[in-house]
């Protein structure tokens, strides 16, 4: 089958969401598409995306699979690459893809790209693999301890000590830089 087997409802409520029509987002669909065929969308925290990228492509994923940073089933690796690795936390399904290198080829115009992404095979566009990462653990819930420089509640995992003190980040990072 080639070409995209999302509904225009989708693809129009998906555009709305984002904002604008581009490239990333369209390519983002397309994940998504692979996603809901393979896991289904997300009932509370069941299905988990890790995305290598937080380019457009990540909105459609949010909206159609409801993978989310605020659920803590959406988790960001700041690799700089167009792949996204979704999981099952019910069944253990794991499933990484990626775009392949031959699939940008040559130059085209934003609509000439937009057009080739969505009327492309899945298997044209994505190498399907198996991902070398378990499952993610569910978001834990920990206690908030207070900065002692700015004052601000921080999640206790991103607190520092620094001579003796609590720290949020960004005050441990300037204390440690005078």
């Amino acid at each position: 089958m080639s070409g995209c087997t999302l509904t225009n409802e989708q693809i129009e409520k998906t555009k709305a969401f984002h904002g604008h029509w581009c490239p990333g987002l369209a390519l983002g669909l397309r994940a998504a598409e692979v996603g809901l065929k393979e896991f289904g969308s997300a009932n509370d925290e069941d299905i988990v995306c890790v995305t290598e990228t937080d380019m457009c492509a990540v909105d459609a994923i949010q909206f159609l699979i409801s993978c989310t940073f605020g659920k803590g089933n959406l988790i960001h690796r700041d690799w700089g690459k167009a792949a996204f690795t979704f999981y099952s936390r019910d069944t253990g399904k794991a499933m990484r893809i990626a775009v392949k290198k031959e699939f940008w080829g040559r130059e085209l115009t934003r609509e000439a790209r937009i057009e080739q992404i969505m009327g492309a095979d899945l298997d044209d566009i994505f190498a399907f693999m198996n991902p070398t990462r378990s499952v993610p653990v569910k978001a834990h819930l920990l206690a908030s301890l207070v900065c002692e420089e700015c004052g601000e509640k921080t999640m206790e995992s991103r607190t520092r000590r620094f001579e003796g003190r609590t720290l949020c980040i960004p005050c441990f990072e300037k204390l440690e830089q005078r």
